[in-house]
């Protein structure tokens, strides 16, 4: 909380001294903000929606893939009882 108020202290003598403008404020709040919310999401390790959906797409092919050879091996299987 104290390097907040501290902060807030120098924007304000800044702003009072006319070295500072809203837009000079709103760019550099707006520039930290970015700059943490990207640290957040390294952090977290998310991906992108674009990585997502080609990863999605892998797993339902896969999956696919998984049925039919599942479904093959149950139809040798029953082919091998069968003859036995």
């Amino acid at each position: 909380m104290e390097k907040y108020n501290k902060l807030l202290r120098n924007i304000t003598e800044l702003i009072e001294k006319g070295l500072f403008t809203s837009k000079d404020l709103k760019k550099e709040v707006e520039d930290s903000l970015k700059f943490k919310m990207e640290i957040i999401a390294n952090k977290l390790n998310l991906v992108s929606r674009e990585e997502y959906d080609v990863q999605k797409k892998i797993i339902e092919k896969l999956q696919k893939e998984l049925t039919k050879l599942k479904a093959n091996k149950n139809k040798k299987t029953s082919t091998r009882v069968k003859k036995s």
